[in-house]
């Protein structure tokens, strides 16, 4: 399967938008090199600025930065950008209703050799109690520039969460993924995996092809938009399964699984349902392979779920 970059989509999309846009500005906090935007430098150098090892500061410039009408992005990794810097962002970007852009890279597993100090299984329950927040998670390189554009158009603080490195290509440049809609990307009559992020979602294909072979047809839905999350498109494919399962690269409480459960129970689901997830633990080192299995994210993982909540 062809595979790119997530972080080469955010650079070449922001870098052409730039071009247009003259209000787009970028921030650091002195990981250029792990984010690669020294070619939007070579293209804007008066348009980024490096702050140094100083995240908390970097979202109060980028906050000052949006009240004079510039369109901020600011990245880091995704432990910093939710952790270290969460009262600046809650208070001075998003209660201040500005138009700050943060990007937090190398959530979860993903984190791999940067161990438990840098591998954020919590951004997403932190993110989702701020009030109005749009918070997106792309699934292939084509929706990350997507929601790029779409941050970049649109007035408000958005969080969008990826990893760095390359990850398989799913779907294609000709389709959209406008905040706030999932996407079918498998129907399935047996089981549906409820699924966020690269990850998850081709973990949760992995096991959809593994229960395939035993007979079981499971779908998955791509949910590209925690917040606001599409309760409808949760509930519609609920509707036609036995069971559902939510898959996130993340923390089961305060994060997907919590959403999933909430638009579950309130919308009347007399089904299954499950949550997989990291199950209450701190990070460690290792490979991202090696993580994924570790904390039970894997598609073997994913298929025998199903097949316990199916019976």
């Amino acid at each position: 399967m062809e595979t790119k970059e997530m972080r080469a989509a955010y650079v070449e999309t922001i870098t052409a938008l730039a071009e247009k846009n003259k209000n787009i500005v970028l921030l650091e906090a002195d990981l250029m090199s792990c984010t690669n935007t020294g070619s939007f430098k070579k293209a804007y150098p008066d348009r980024l600025f490096n702050v140094g090892i100083a995240e908390a500061n970097m979202i109060g410039v980028a906050s000052g930065l949006s009240s004079v009408g510039k369109i901020p992005f600011a990245a880091t990794f995704g432990c910093f950008a939710s952790r270290r810097v969460f009262d600046q962002f809650f208070i001075s970007a998003n209660y201040a209703r500005l138009n700050v852009k943060l990007i937090g890279m190398d959530p979860g597993v993903t984190a791999a050799f940067n161990g438990g100090t840098h591998m954020p299984f919590e951004d997403l329950a932190l993110m989702r109690s701020i009030p109005k927040l749009i918070i997106v998670e792309p699934s292939d390189p084509w929706n990350c520039a997507d929601f790029v554009r779409q941050a970049a158009e649109i007035y408000g603080s958005v969080y969008l969460r990826l990893p760095r490195k390359a990850v398989p290509i799913l779907y294609t440049s000709e389709d959209k993924f406008p905040f706030g809609k999932a996407r079918v990307f498998k129907e399935g009559k047996d089981l549906c995996f409820v699924a966020l992020g690269s990850l998850m979602v081709n973990e949760s294909l992995k096991a959809r092809e593994l229960l395939a072979s035993e007979g079981i047809d499971a779908g998955i839905l791509d949910v590209l938009t925690l917040k606001p999350i599409d309760r409808e498109a949760v509930v519609a494919q609920a509707s036609k399964v036995k069971a559902v399962i939510s898959a996130e690269n993340h923390q089961i409480n305060g994060g997907l699984g919590s959403a999933v459960a909430e638009i579950l129970a309130e919308s009347g689901f007399r089904g299954k349902f499950a949550r997989v997830g990291i199950m209450d633990e701190f990070g460690e080192v290792g490979t991202q392979d090696y993580l994924t299995k570790r904390f039970g994210l894997d598609g073997e993982t994913l298929a025998q779920k199903a097949r316990d909540l199916l019976g």
